[in-house]
């Protein structure tokens, strides 16, 4: 047993896994209300629409981070624009700019020879390199994330319910959902340097639909979502250090693969109570 965990008495991954746990804490609140939402589509969408911005960052020389977030802005501000003024779907909106957003990207790697960042650390970024000044970036994007969680808990609620209630009861629901869409560019763009655009998606996602088949009430959700993306993390650094496979892949893998475990056991549980309960009834009868 103790050689399994040997990896966590080296220093870097006990900071990766620091790293993960904060996104985890970040990813479980939001991803919550992603989930609760619908808005799946628009986190992968933020995800993937930073590719231009970090793209030109780089070339020119500045953080990445910079570039994501001016990229993931324009990409919530474009939608926002073709949802009032071109009268387009939330979705067709998105899709629209997610395509155009991944193209702008691939053309600006493609038409420059200097290029030198991997497309995987894009993709699954190297949290066994995560820096310090990561993690304290993503500790105060904790913070901020769960104070905006906390004062917006009964709008985003009204919001999700009934946007036509949530107006009348004065909660305003387009202010609820300008932070919605805030909290989730927020997460996907501080998480993004230390652990890629595909692990934010699949920490955002995969942790919170496993919460949501055991937890009834949001904050119990969102408290379970970041246990069970910090568990991901913590298997997933396991798996990849003695498989030797790529950690933001496989922590990845490992997140998505929490929800297919929790609908699993949550439905053999149903059928166990099920039959429990018609052999009482026969019993009984």
């Amino acid at each position: 047993m103790s050689s399994l965990l040997d990896p966590f008495t080296v220093v870097f991954v006990q900071r990766a896994l620091l790293t993960g746990a904060l996104v985890a804490v970040i990813c479980g609140v939001v991803g919550t209300w992603v989930v609760l939402r619908g808005m799946a589509f628009l986190g992968e969408a933020m995800a993937h629409g930073m590719l231009p911005g970090i793209a030109v960052a780089t070339l020119l020389g500045i953080p990445p981070v910079l570039g994501a977030a001016v990229s993931a802005a324009g990409m919530s501000f474009g939608i926002g624009v073709l949802q009032r003024r071109g009268r387009l779907s939330a979705d067709t909106s998105i899709g629209l700019l997610f395509v155009a957003s991944l193209a702008l990207g691939v053309i600006v790697i493609s038409a420059s020879r200097s290029f030198a960042t991997d497309a995987t650390a894009i993709l699954f970024g190297d949290i066994l390199a995560a820096a310090p000044e990561d993690v304290l970036l993503l500790a105060v994007v904790a913070v901020v994330t769960i104070v905006v969680a906390v004062l917006g808990h009964r709008s985003f609620v009204a919001v999700t319910v009934d946007q036509r209630q949530a107006q009348l009861l004065g909660l305003r629901p387009q202010v609820a959902h300008v932070l919605l869409v805030g909290l989730i560019t927020l997460a996907v763009v501080a998480a993004y340097q230390a652990v890629g655009s595909l692990l934010v998606v699949g920490m955002l996602l995969g942790p919170a639909v496993a919460a949501g088949r055991w937890a009834r009430r949001i904050p119990s959700t969102m408290i379970l979502a970041a246990l069970i993306g910090t568990a991901s993390v913590a298997i997933g650094l396991l798996i990849s250090w003695h498989a030797g496979t790529a950690a933001g892949a496989t922590i990845a893998f490992v997140a998505i693969g929490s929800a297919a475990i929790s609908a699993a056991v949550h439905a053999l549980l149903s059928a166990l109570s099920s039959g429990r309960r018609r052999a009482l009834v026969e019993r009984t009868s």
